[in-house]
């Protein structure tokens, strides 16, 4: 768990590895209510112009907040999270979130982290941006 105090612009988070199943996404739709065929019939999917069934966007914005809270550890709070999604991932490709400090800051006595996180699909490209804020202790 990273302390505000050693917590430096440019410092990396440690890379998360996620490769989502086609039963993953069944049931992440039953979890989430979010029931639309393309992710998880393949012959939709292929009418829309897609090589498989795609993956949710909000199941990747949940990998990229659990990047975060892994690196904050218990006694971190994630104030702010926000992503967009430029690109489709597909079940069975590997993923990798990953993250950078960006900058610090206190403000009203809470100690601010601003992060820019991302997620790369197994070519390497960038296919769901963002940025997260996090509030962390002092030593």
């Amino acid at each position: 768990m990273p302390y505000f105090n050693d917590v430096s612009v440019g410092d990396a988070l440690p890379d998360l590895k996620k490769q989502a199943t086609t039963a993953q996404l069944v049931m992440y739709a039953g979890a989430s209510n979010d029931y639309n065929q393309i992710h998880y019939d393949a012959e939709v999917a292929a009418r829309a112009g897609h090589k498989s069934v795609i993956i949710h966007g909000a199941l990747k914005n949940a990998w990229l907040a659990q990047l975060v809270t892994d690196w904050i550890g218990t006694t971190g709070t994630l104030a702010k999270i926000s992503v967009t999604y430029r690109g489709i991932d597909y079940p069975n490709d590997p993923i990798t979130c990953k993250g950078k400090v960006t900058g610090k800051r206190s403000d009203e006595g809470r100690n601010l982290v601003d992060c820019e996180i991302w997620l790369e699909n197994g070519e390497g490209n960038v296919t769901t941006p963002g940025t997260a804020t996090v509030e962390l202790p002092t030593r």
